[in-house]
């Protein structure tokens, strides 16, 4: 086992290294966590690398991870050395009456960046303090046993982001229903929402910061005065219900303005199948969208890891590594972290966090040759075979399962230099196109500047567990798919005729997409719905000649708009710049542009494709 060799003997060594030497390049300083030494403090990792060298005489770099139930930090627990989590050091009165503070002032931007401080705190101790500071003065003042009152207390300190009040006609209308029992209180938690949380999210600044199955516990004793009981472990983030507009508002907030349509498609995409696909203009931002998930989500950095796919791959070595050819006994790890990711992924303690492999420029190598053992296991949730040797002294394991919390992500970009996508790997993969406009070009010249992605890491760390379970997630509640399923029959019927029909699992991934479309974002239209399936899943594996494509996406250009529409004249061969959104005879306008787009391709050019079009 990694450090098992190192002594007493070894740290205090280290420690005299560190004095004299200082922290190695390699190495940052601890972010969450010291380690106490003669009651001195002092970053656990290299302290733990020199000193395993002084051990075993062979050194080590920083790819070991820190932390909770890591070999690292329980060697130092072995050693009787004592792990300082920094976060406890902090004042949480301090940090909570700041919080406080900016609510009642109105600055909400500012007292959402404070509860982010917060969230890394023992929150069973939080509690305790909240209840000192956060009621202490106002309740002095009034009934504490009234609950009538110390919710209108709550409600006076959430103004929204104008700086009012939110409507007391609210809690007017409210109140009756909430002035009865404890039990009826929790019942009508949407009316109580209403009045602690902000109108324009529906959220509540409790649900965000206690998670939804806190927040009933938490109302209730509040009003009993019994904050102690709420159950939640100690240095441990509380699990937070996931958040689309949590994510935009990052996002924006970073300098990386999307299209809120585009990240719920991105989000849903990921949540239905672990495999997606950006597609379309170089510069556009898909690999910026995929870190900026990814690292917002993240507890650190060990969760994500950006790969760029080399015009040399022609086997799985860059990805999984490979035996040494001249010892059976060493594994040879690839240096771009891959691998390692796919092992932290697989260990108990990290199931319930999210990992991330992003292949930046996917296609510039035949996908089918280097990715092959993936899709592979993607599907039938096999293992990975790494090695056979019993004796292997580099722990790799000599074979991994497919993880369920890891999430595959590859941009690609279409031009001379790269590959086309086969069925096998278009099947298996969400595809989601960007694309960038007249007013999005216009609005991003107005004030173009480099992105702050310090505002998004660990913003949405508290949501990965609940993020993983909607991923999990086969069981939806029974909705109709009717017009869905109309659509797909018809859709079907056109696309075999080019050899591009779907089969099973697409329409089973299909349903999933949908559901989980609905699962994110509720208030998404059932039309829009089925516009984004018809997108990602039905038309990217539609390409050909001229002859053989055009008579079918007229076809499928008239299943995109209201009957009687002659999508001949006014779409697919009008020469003006059209605006299909605003076009009431349009039912998806999404898959319309595109299909008008590859039919014009192939008009123009004799051949057209979904990538290229």
């Amino acid at each position: 086992m990694l450090f098992e060799k190192v002594t007493s003997e070894n740290i205090k060594a280290a420690v005299d290294y560190l004095n004299e030497n200082g922290i190695p390049e390699e190495f940052s300083t601890s972010k969450y966590y010291d380690v106490k030494i003669d009651n001195k403090l002092y970053p656990p990792k290299p302290i733990m690398a020199i000193a395993n060298y002084y051990a075993i005489g062979k050194p080590i770099g920083n790819y070991f991870s820190g932390g909770e139930n890591t070999p690292c930090f329980k060697a130092f627990k072995r050693l009787k050395f004592e792990i300082i989590n920094k976060s406890n050091v902090m004042s949480d009165y301090s940090i909570l009456n700041e919080f406080i503070s900016k609510l009642k002032s109105g600055d909400i931007e500012a007292a959402n960046s404070i509860k982010s401080l917060i969230t890394g705190h023992n929150f069973k101790e939080n509690l305790k303090v909240i209840d000192r500071i956060f009621f202490e003065n106002k309740l002095r003042e009034i009934n504490s046993d009234n609950y009538e009152d110390t919710i209108t207390f709550i409600r006076d300190i959430h103004k929204i982001k104008s700086g009012e009040y939110n409507d007391f006609n609210i809690w007017s209308a409210s109140k009756t229903h909430l002035n009865k029992t404890n039990e009826n209180l929790i019942q009508r938690h949407d009316e109580l929402d209403k009045i602690v949380g902000f109108p324009d999210n529906g959220n509540g600044l409790y649900k965000s910061f206690l998670g939804e199955k806190n927040l009933l516990t938490f109302i209730r004793n509040k009003f009993n005065k019994n904050l102690k009981s709420i159950k939640i472990s100690p240095n441990k983030t509380p699990e937070i219900l996931f958040n689309l507009n949590s994510f935009s508002t990052n996002c924006k907030e970073s300098g990386l303005n999307y299209n809120p349509q585009l990240t719920t498609r991105y989000i849903a995409s990921l949540a239905t199948k672990p495999f997606v696909l950006l597609s379309g203009l170089s510069g556009s931002g898909k690999t910026k969208l995929a870190q900026a998930f990814a690292q917002w989500i993240a507890e650190d950095k060990t969760q994500y890891c950006i790969v760029p796919v080399g015009a040399d791959w022609t086997n799985r070595e860059p990805l999984l590594g490979y035996v040494n050819a001249l010892n059976d006994n060493e594994y040879i790890l690839p240096e771009n972290g891959a691998l390692k990711l796919l092992i932290e992924a697989n260990k108990e303690e990290n199931k319930n966090k999210p990992y991330f492999l992003i292949l930046d420029e996917m296609n510039l190598s035949h996908v089918e040759r280097y990715f092959a053992d993936f899709l592979s296991v993607m599907e039938s949730k096999d293992i990975l075979k790494l090695h056979s040797s019993e004796n292997n002294k580099s722990n790799v394991p000599s074979q991994l399962d497919w993880p369920s919390n890891l999430f595959i992500i590859g941009t690609v970009n279409i031009d001379e230099t790269t590959y086309m996508f086969s069925p096998k790997v278009l099947d298996r993969a969400n595809v989601i196109e960007f694309r960038v406009n007249r007013d999005d070009i216009a609005e991003f010249l107005k004030a173009p500047n480099d992105i702050d992605f310090s505002n998004l890491s660990n913003k949405g760390a508290a949501m990965g567990e609940d993020f993983i379970s909607i991923a999990s997630n086969k069981d939806f509640p029974k909705s109709d798919t009717t017009e869905l399923n109309k659509n797909l029959v018809l859709f079907f019927e056109e696309l075999k005729k080019t050899g591009a029909e779907f089969g099973y699992r697409s329409a089973t991934e299909i349903h999933r997409l949908f559901n989980q479309l609905t699962t994110l974002d509720n208030t998404i239209h059932e039309d829009t719905k089925i516009d984004i399936t018809i997108m990602q899943k039905l038309l990217p594996k539609l390409h050909g000649s001229r002859r053989k494509l055009c008579p079918i996406l007229e076809v499928l250009a008239s299943l995109c708009v209201e009957e009687k529409t002659d999508v001949s004249k006014d779409f697919l061969n009008n020469k003006e710049t059209l605006v299909f959104r605003e076009n009431e005879n349009v039912l998806y306008p999404l898959s319309l542009e595109k299909i008008t787009r590859m039919y014009k391709g192939a008009i123009d050019n004799g051949f057209a494709s979904y990538a290229e079009a």
